[in-house]
This record gives structure tokens, C-alpha cells and sequence, in this order.
């Protein structure tokens, strides 16, 4: 089962096998097994106690002053982004090359390595899409970033470390400029390559990782410990959502709607591929401490404060 599940992670988690050797189907576009029915398809995870995604309640979150910045190694590097894919009709996930990317730092416990990334979105740019949500609100797309922990030898070993993958969520924002930034072109210009189920793309040494992060303030995150947001919904994460989102403009945003397709022939399109919000059942939200007086407003007060005096 394990060695099976390692397949399905890689893949973007794109079916479910459980213990006693049975496969059960899953999606997210019909009745019978959308997110709704996870739950009770597949129990032994996805209708655990630390699920993914949350509704983060800005109100309640607490500060944490071990969550410092982190260290990004080969995120400028566009020979580690290997290729595109249409991962078996669910999402479009970009394998990457874990010997040249990594992360550590932000308050995890070492290095772990970057396996792929891949996106949640709705129908369009105007539909809500992302998994995580902002006191409600939910963006029209969303980016994971999956890493593993550098000391597991396997994907195997790290789905059974309630800290053994790292994943980096990053909620995309709709903009009116077109075809922007760049970098999100040229990604969006290979969505009609792989239009259908399991259709691959070599993308090596043309796009990179901070490319596709840019203007995000990487030292601004939410963390918590949840779950894998498909089946088998392993509760092995160390979630990290930035607050600050990716701006791509609306044209780019409405191609991941419009050009991938959930079967190997036409129709229908992968939409709303992503998972409801789960209860926190007693989890706690962090982040960083607010920052210090600024020296602005120190001065202000300190002008305040002779004001009154004279």
C-alpha cells in the first residue's frame, strides 16, 4: 500500500488505495465522490482530527517568534523545474528537481527537499478556487509547493512523519493587466500541451520558481499541522500559507479553466479542483510576532508626547 501511495503523492495524490489492497475513486465534479464523500469513502485519514485545508481567522492567531524567515536554495534556478504535467486529470503539477531545490528555516525542524508543485482553481477568474481561506474569503487560485523531509528516505517514510512533508501555499489574486507577470506567461503557454489526462512537457532551463513567486513577501506566513487536501489526506504536513498572494492577471488565470481536461478525450475541463475548508478541532494558528514600533511611529510619538508638554 505504501510504495502505492509514494506513486499517488508523486502524482499529486490522484487516487486512493487502502489497506486491504481495494482502490476507491475519488474526484472533485461528481456527487458520488467529491471532497464531500472523502470522509466516509476513505475514513482512515480524511476523516481525521488535523485535515486541510482551514479557514484562517486572522482574530486568532497567535504569535511565535520561532517562525523566522526561511532559506530558499534553487528557487532562481530554472534547470529544476523538469516538466509539466496533466496530473491524471486533477490538477497541472510541475515536477522539480529536489537535488538543486530546497527549503529550511521559517521554523522547520531541518532541510526538506522540493518534490513538486501544482494548483487549485475554480471556473475562471471571478470563481473562488484557492483551499485555504482569509476569514472567508477565498481567492481564485492557489499554489503548493511540496517538500520532504531531506533525513526520509522515502516518500513511504515521510507520509508516516506527522512532520515528514513541508508544503508552501500561495494564494494567486486576479489582476486587470493581461498576460502578466512573465513568468506566468510562459507557464500558462504549455496548459494547451497537456490538455489531457496524463499528457507531459519538458519545461527544464525556462522558468523558475522565483519567477513565479514574484512580489511575495516571503517572511509573512500563517503556520499550522494539517493533512494532504486529496485522498488518502495523510495528516503529514507542516503547512505554510504566505499571506502576501501572487497577482496574475485574469487572462492567464482563466486558461487553467478553459484548457485541461479531467479524461484523455475532450470534456469536461478541470474546474473547482479544490477541497472544502476542514474544522481545526482544536489546532492553533500561528505567525510571526507583530513587528516592533517602527521608528516612524516612535517619532510620531515622541512628537506627541513634547506637544503636550510645552
Amino acid at each position: 500500500m505504501k510504495a502505492q501511495l509514494v506513486t499517488l503523492v508523486a502524482a499529486c495524490l490522484l487516487g486512493t488505495v487502502l489497506s486491504d489492497g481495494s482502490t476507491v475513486a475519488w474526484c472533485y465534479h461528481l456527487p458520488s465522490c467529491n471532497y464531500t464523500t472523502w470522509p466516509t469513502k476513505i475514513p482512515h485519514h480524511c476523516s481525521g482530527a488535523r485535515q486541510s485545508p482551514v479557514n484562517i481567522v486572522t482574530a486568532d492567531v497567535q504569535a511565535d517568534p520561532s517562525l523566522t524567515t526561511f532559506s530558499f536554495t534553487g528557487f532562481n534556478d530554472s534547470s529544476a523545474l523538469l516538466n509539466i504535467k496533466n496530473a491524471d486529470g486533477k490538477s497541472v503539477m510541475v515536477s522539480l528537481d529536489d537535488s538543486k531545490m530546497s527549503v529550511s528555516g521559517g521554523g522547520l525542524s531541518g532541510l526538506y527537499k522540493s518534490k513538486q508543485f501544482h494548483l487549485h482553481w475554480g471556473n475562471g477568474s471571478s470563481s473562488a478556487g484557492s483551499e485555504h481561506t482569509v476569514n472567508g474569503k477565498r481567492y481564485p487560485m492557489e499554489l503548493h509547493i511540496v517538500h520532504m523531509k531531506s533525513t526520509h528516505p522515502s516518500m513511504t517514510v515521510a507520509l508516516d512523519d506527522p512532520t515528514g512533508l513541508a508544503v508552501l501555499g500561495f494564494f494567486i489574486e486576479a489582476t486587470n493587466d493581461s498576460s502578466t507577470p512573465e513568468m506566468w506567461k510562459n507557464l500558462t503557454s504549455f496548459l494547451l500541451k497537456i490538455s489531457r489526462k496524463g499528457d507531459v512537457v519538458d519545461i527544464k532551463n525556462q522558468i523558475t520558481m522565483d519567477g513565479l513567486l514574484k512580489g511575495v513577501n516571503r517572511t509573512r506566513y500563517y503556520r499550522y499541522l494539517g493533512s494532504l487536501t486529496t485522498p488518502s489526506c495523510d495528516e503529514a504536513v507542516v503547512w505554510t500559507v504566505f499571506k502576501d498572494p501572487i497577482k496574475v492577471s485574469q487572462d492567464l488565470i482563466n486558461l487553467f479553466s478553459t484548457s485541461v481536461y479531467i479524461n484523455t478525450t475532450a470534456q469536461p475541463l478541470i474546474t473547482n479542483n479544490f477541497r472544502g475548508v476542514q474544522a481545526l478541532k482544536g489546532r492553533v494558528i500561528k505567525s510571526q510576532p507583530s513587528s516592533a514600533t517602527t521608528p516612524y511611529e516612535a517619532l510620531s510619538l515622541t512628537a506627541a508626547l513634547l506637544y503636550y508638554l510645552l
